[in-house]
């Protein structure tokens, strides 16, 4: 009679432990697993650094677009003209002082 008495308490035992180490098994991977909430924090921080390069890209971009405007066949520059020309070939006239 007392083995089948034992018999409940080590079932009942065995069932927390089961549950208690499944309980563990999940609250990690929830905090530390591969879309746990460490991994969020860290693809927050990695998107917030991603939306500052691409406002500097489309920074860039518009500058790029202005001056390709600026030189297009429709809206002439002249000065932005110049200031290429000047630049890439090295043109200057022989009155003026270049600064470097």
């Amino acid at each position: 009679m007392k083995l089948s008495s034992t018999t409940p308490a080590i079932g009942g035992i065995f069932y927390l432990t089961i549950a208690f180490f499944l309980a563990a098994y999940f609250t990690f991977s929830a905090i530390q697993g591969n879309h746990g909430l460490f991994r969020r924090i860290q693809a927050n921080a990695q998107a917030i650094e991603l939306e500052k390069y691409l406002n500097t890209l489309q920074v860039k971009v518009f500058e790029m677009e202005n001056k390709t405007l600026r030189l297009s066949d429709n809206f002439l520059d002249l000065d932005l003209l110049d200031e290429r020309a000047r630049k890439v070939l090295g043109l200057a006239r022989p009155d003026e002082i270049i600064l470097d």
